[in-house]
């Protein structure tokens, strides 16, 4: 019984090893994925303090699980020990976009900051040179310089930039790859296909009326925050000035939203400003 209970509690001991050594051997890739999302997002964020209109859509990040990592390892027959250099997407990005002229854009964006904390490696064009199932997407195989308390990392991460119509058909393909195993059926990949196709035609169409769309988007983000400011500044109204007075510039507001007025939205934006102003400067 002793050699049996000494030999659960070694074994105990390898598992916890492996699993905090795994932990170990993934943190950088979660502060890389992470510290890459924060950038890109505050990209996103000077765009809108711009009003103009962002190529980037929406960033998702993650690190891959171990059991991902290991069935890749198997597959591609990677060693343990090489892990690190060979698998290229244990940190992945995904980059969406509303248009396809756009993907060249990010791609430009992204280059532009080689040399001060990634270095592209490689690129893989899935756009104009569509794989043979429909998948479309571009690839940018990065080295991101990390700073960790070991010092200085250099941690490689996938970057995919696609359509919205893009990453919905590649989302579908996955499913149906995952549901039969690798092998999809003949018929199934055909209509894969054939709507892959179809999604494309759609990015093309939403191209030729992409004029009109981004002066939609940015009308729409013009009120978003004009009417967050005029929100903000009632609030430090009611703080300082009379509660009756304030509330009728509420009434007023209301008022002024629904007759969905930008120019009549932006005066009295510039009205609530002065008054708030004025008052900050009294109390």
């Amino acid at each position: 019984m002793k050699y049996t209970a000494d030999f659960t509690i070694k074994r105990i001991e390898l598992i916890s090893v492996l699993i905090i050594n795994w932990n170990e051997f993934l943190q950088p890739y979660e502060q890389a994925v992470s510290e890459i999302t924060l950038k890109l997002e505050n990209v996103v964020a000077q765009y809108e303090m711009a009003y103009k209109h962002c190529p980037i859509e929406q960033i998702d990040g993650r690190v891959k699980s171990v059991s991902s990592i290991l069935e890749k390892a198997m597959r591609k027959d990677v060693a343990m020990e090489e892990i690190a250099q060979k698998i290229e997407d244990i940190a992945g990005l995904r980059i969406i976009c509303y248009f396809v002229e756009d993907i060249e854009k990010i791609v430009d964006m992204i280059k532009e900051r080689e040399g001060f904390d990634m270095k592209i490696v490689a690129e893989r064009d899935y756009v104009n040179n569509t794989k043979q199932s429909g998948y479309r997407s571009y690839h940018l195989i990065i080295e991101y310089d990390l700073i960790t308390y070991k010092g200085r990392e250099k941690i490689k991460a996938e970057i995919q930039i696609r359509t919205m119509s893009m990453n919905f058909w590649a989302t579908m393909e996955h499913s149906m790859r995952y549901k039969y195993n690798g092998n999809i059926p003949e018929h199934v990949q055909q209509r894969l296909t054939s709507s892959a196709e179809a999604a494309f035609q759609l990015d093309k169409e939403m191209s030729t009326i992409r004029d009109e769309i981004v002066e939609a988007e940015k009308v729409i983000l013009t009120i978003s925050l004009t009417v967050n400011e005029i929100l903000s500044n009632l609030q430090k109204l009611y703080n300082v000035a009379e509660i009756e007075k304030v509330n009728e510039l509420n009434r007023e507001f209301i008022e002024i939203y629904q007759l969905n007025d930008l120019d009549k939205l932006l005066m009295f934006k510039e009205r609530i400003k002065v008054m708030a102003d004025i008052y900050k400067v009294r109390y």
